[in-house]
C-alpha cells in the first residue's frame, strides 16, 4: 500500500532579487512525523516556511500537501490542511484571546455564518490545552508576549488541521511553558498530525525525538534523526562558532536546563 506523504517538497528553489535564498530543497514527511528546522539567521528557514504555507511562490520545484499541488489550492483549502503558528507580535485590533483563537475556525465556517456549538467547544479545548483558558476574555493586546504565543498556538489547534507549522513557537516562553508546548507537540504527532517547527535550540529536537533538517545558506546540508545529525561538530559548523554540549559545561561550573519530557 502506497502512503501519500503529508508534505512532499521536491527540488524547491526560491530567489529574492539576484540572491538564491533556497537551493533545491527536497524532503517528505508522513502523518505523525515531526521535523525540526535548524539553521543560523538568514539560512532560509522562514522562506521555506512561507513556501510551505503558499505565502511565497518558489521559482523552481514543487510543494505537495496530502498529495495535492499547493499552488492549485485556494487559501481556504490550504487553511483546512495547514495551521500556522507565527512568532508572537502585536495586534492592531483589541480582539479578546477567545476571539483570536476562534479565528482558527474560519475555514470551517461557511460564508458569513456564525460559529457553531462545536466550533466554540473546539476553541475551549484549545484554550485549555495551552493553559490560557483563564485569559479568554482578556484583550490580546494586553497580555504578555509569552501569553500571546500560547494564544496563537491555541488558534492553530482550533484550526484542527492534519499539518501544523510553527515558527520558533517557544522563543518567548518561560521554561514551564516551553515544556508544555513541546509536550503538546509530541501528543499532536502521536495523534497522527504532521508537525514542522523552526528553532535555534537543538536540545528541543532531542527532547522531541524528531527528525531534523539543517539549513545553511539556503541549502539542506543534513537531514535525519537528531542523534545522527546534531553532533557537536555539525552544530559548530552550522552556526559558524565553537560550541559546548550541555554535558561538557558541568566541569566548567555551567549547567544547562531543558524541559524534562520523560
Amino acid at each position: 500500500m502506497v502512503v501519500t506523504p503529508a508534505i512532499a517538497i521536491d527540488s524547491l528553489s526560491f530567489r529574492r532579487a539576484e540572491r538564491l535564498v533556497l537551493d533545491a530543497i527536497s524532503f517528505a514527511l508522513d502523518a505523525g512525523e515531526m521535523l525540526v528546522l535548524l539553521g543560523p539567521n538568514g539560512a532560509g528557514k522562514s522562506t521555506l516556511v512561507h513556501c510551505l504555507l503558499g505565502l511565497a511562490a518558489p521559482h523552481a520545484g514543487s510543494v505537495r500537501v496530502l498529495g495535492e499541488d499547493l499552488d492549485r489550492l485556494a487559501r481556504r483549502e490550504i487553511a483546512k490542511r495547514i495551521a500556522y503558528v507565527p512568532q508572537a507580535g502585536h495586534s492592531a485590533f483589541a480582539f479578546t484571546v477567545e476571539q483570536m483563537v476562534l479565528m482558527g475556525r474560519s475555514a470551517h465556517i461557511e460564508g458569513a455564518g456564525s460559529p457553531s456549538r462545536r466550533d466554540r467547544e473546539v476553541v475551549r479545548r484549545a484554550l485549555a490545552d495551552t493553559g490560557v483558558e483563564h485569559l479568554a476574555s482578556k484583550p490580546f493586546t494586553q497580555i504578555s508576549g509569552g501569553e500571546r504565543q500560547l494564544a496563537l498556538i491555541a488558534r492553530a489547534l482550533a484550526q484542527d488541521t492534519p499539518i501544523i507549522v510553527m515558527d520558533e513557537p517557544t522563543s518567548s516562553l518561560d521554561l514551564g511553558n516551553q515544556g508544555r508546548v513541546l509536550d503538546l507537540m509530541r501528543k499532536l504527532a502521536a495523534e497522527g498530525k504532521c508537525v514542522v517547527m523552526t528553532t535555534h535550540l537543538p536540545d528541543q529536537a532531542f527532547n522531541l525525538k524528531a527528525r531534523v533538517a539543517l539549513l545553511r545558506d539556503g541549502r539542506l546540508i543534513a537531514e535525519g534523526r537528531a542523534e545522527a545529525v546534531c553532533d557537536l561538530g555539525s552544530m559548530s559548523r552550522l552556526y559558524g562558532a565553537p560550541l559546548l554540549r550541555l554535558s561538557d559545561t558541568v566541569d566548567r561550573g555551567v549547567v544547562g536546563y531543558v524541559p524534562d519530557l520523560s
